[in-house]
């Protein structure tokens, strides 16, 4: 797992397939997504080299329920005490109570998808028994108050959180950057690609300077015209 840093407060996990980000505010932590299963000892290292305990990270706040973001959850929650957190629609699989739904290929998604997939750890993961249920619309205790945006569309329950004060939005897999050119781009691999790129433009509209994907590089600059190219799709 690399970690980058990217603002002051802000710091990038990448793995093998997807990332996280960790934010500070003082001596506490927020993560937002864990990465795939396996993962909770190296997210508890970075945050140790970072010089700060893993319990002093508070909250992991899922932007959706796939294994790539949710998989390393309940591995970090039971080393920090953590609170876990997501979105109503999906929070059944991220408790594992139900299967979530496949997603809705595109042809030229089902080869990107495959190999995306053997990069995954088999054997599935250990799921979190209590998580924190969102509906969209709250404003979190980090950042000078995260408000959670409900973007459907990748899953039915993805879900945005807007930094207004600092400018910051993390996208999760609504929006991401090609790892051809780092273009921004849609999500890929959506339940329905219609509501995606109408999220695209909801998210623009917010203004942020620095968007944070759940996939490919962030942008650091005029991140919002760059989310309304997206949404053109």
């Amino acid at each position: 797992m690399d970690v980058v840093a990217l603002l002051p407060r802000l710091h990038l996990l990448r793995f093998p397939v997807g990332q996280a980000y960790l934010w500070r505010d003082g001596d506490e932590w927020t993560l937002i997504d864990a990465g795939p299963a396996g993962s909770g000892a190296a997210i508890a290292e970075a945050v140790t080299a970072l010089g700060s305990d893993p319990r002093a990270v508070r909250r992991i706040v899922l932007t959706h329920f796939h294994e790539d973001h949710a998989g390393g959850a309940q591995e970090f929650a039971a080393l920090s005490g953590a609170e876990v957190l997501a979105h109503r629609l999906d929070a059944p699989f991220v408790r594992g109570e139900l299967p979530g739904p496949e997603p809705v290929f595109e042809d030229w998604e089902r080869p990107l998808h495959e190999r995306a997939a053997k990069l995954l750890p088999a054997g599935g993961f250990a799921r979190p028994a209590e998580v924190t249920e969102l509906a969209g619309g709250e404003v979190l205790d980090f950042g000078g108050g995260a408000h959670v945006v409900h973007v459907p569309g990748h899953t039915h329950g993805s879900i945005a959180l807007h930094l207004p004060r600092h400018g910051v939005l993390f996208t999760g897999d609504t929006v991401a950057a090609s790892p051809v050119d780092g273009s921004v781009i849609p999500g890929v691999f959506n339940l329905d690609r219609a509501r995606v790129l109408a999220a695209c433009g909801r998210l623009a509209e917010l203004g942020p300077e620095t968007a944070c994907f759940g996939h490919g590089d962030p942008v650091t600059a005029q991140a919002s015209r760059a989310l309304a190219n997206a949404a053109r799709g």
